[in-house]
């Protein structure tokens, strides 16, 4: 199995947040010296959910502090971005990495309207946007000269300078929330990254993915090939005791889930309606599905059960809630230490 860190440092006080992307910044370093295949960075702006907000900034300082690790999105909000703008980044930042970059894309949050009235768009904008956004960002780093006229951008260039250092660009891959948006990204034989949900459903949808993309006529070789991209999340804590991990991660996790719900209460036009009782919470909203936690041993029995479902890499989030940074870098320490080599690729 491949690990990832998934970056998603919530900043409750807009005085911290420079501490905050400090801590990160060590985190991320750290994630390389264990051995992790890559870090991916959030971006989320306006309410501390993401105390860095943008991704290719604190990616291209990444760049400058690390040399194996991978660099990847998760993701860029392409609603906020001019797509040749954002090829001419990125373009960038994957010859500053020397190919690192793995370019994760989506639409954005679900749920904060904010963010995009923030960028003078609304969220329905976003959605429509987004196909063409990603197609012309392709256009950019491949096209020698490029010309695009389409619904939402006209653009006329000769080449994008500078290319890309991966050819022909660096790889895509999709955040996916919906079983409907993990198939028709398996038709297009594009890998996704799943979000948090119950094993069961993980399972099916892993199963069905792979099933999609033979059913729309990948070869075998293509749609393995394709399924070994695909990634899957949870959270993490690493600790001596099973009690000390489920305190710290209970604590962590309620502190980042108020942290979100008052965010959009206070921030969304209207507010944000409240759960509704007749309808289970998303599995990333409850404790037990969304952490893998305990001693290096009952990780280590977590993460087989990930595997035996289909698993191939596993994004996780390594600092939920502002946690405190000593026991992130013991918990990532003895992951690394304890767990990771019994996951380690032959």
């Amino acid at each position: 199995m491949r690990f990832g860190s998934f970056v998603f440092p919530v900043s409750h006080d807009p005085e911290r947040d420079s501490e905050v992307i400090d801590s990160t910044m060590d985190e991320m370093v750290l994630a390389e010296e264990i051995g992790m295949h890559s870090v991916w960075l959030t971006e989320h702006h306006f309410d501390g959910a993401a105390a860095h907000a943008d991704p290719l900034v604190l990616g291209a300082a990444l760049a400058a502090r690390t040399s194996r690790i991978k660099i990847g999105f998760a993701v860029v909000e392409l609603a906020f971005h001019h797509p040749v703008r954002l090829a001419v980044q990125t373009s960038l930042l994957d010859n500053l990495s020397h190919g690192r970059l793995i370019m994760g894309t989506g639409r954005g949050s679900a749920y904060n309207h904010y963010e995009y009235l923030g960028f003078g768009i609304t969220m329905e904008d976003g959605i429509a946007r987004l196909a063409e956004a990603e197609q012309l960002l392709v256009e950019a780093w491949t096209g020698q000269p490029l010309q695009h006229s389409g619904e939402f951008w006209d653009v006329k260039f000769p080449e994008l300078r500078p290319r890309p250092f991966q050819k022909p660009h660096p790889p895509l891959i999709r955040a996916c929330i919906s079983e409907a948006s993990t198939v028709a990204m398996a038709e297009i034989g594009r890998p996704v990254m799943i979000g948090i949900q119950t094993l069961d459903t993980l399972r099916s949808r892993l199963e069905r993915y792979q099933a999609t993309m033979l059913d729309a006529g990948f070869t075998e070789a293509e749609t393995e090939a394709t399924f070994d991209q695909c990634w899957a999340s949870r959270d993490l804590f690493v600790a001596d005791s099973h009690s000390e991990a489920l305190e710290i991660a209970a604590e962590g996790f309620e502190r980042e889930r108020t942290h979100f719900r008052q965010a959009r209460e206070l921030y969304n036009p209207g507010g944000f309606p409240p759960p509704d009782p007749n309808r289970p919470l998303p599995a990333g909203e409850v404790l037990e599905h969304a952490f893998i936690l305990g001693t290096p041993s009952q990780v280590a029995e977590q993460v087989a059960e990930m595997r035996e479902i289909g698993v191939r890499n596993l994004m996780l989030k390594l600092n939920v809630g502002e946690m405190d940074t000593q026991k992130v870098q013991k918990s990532m320490k003895m992951f690394g230490e304890q767990v990771m080599p019994k996951f380690a690729q032959d």
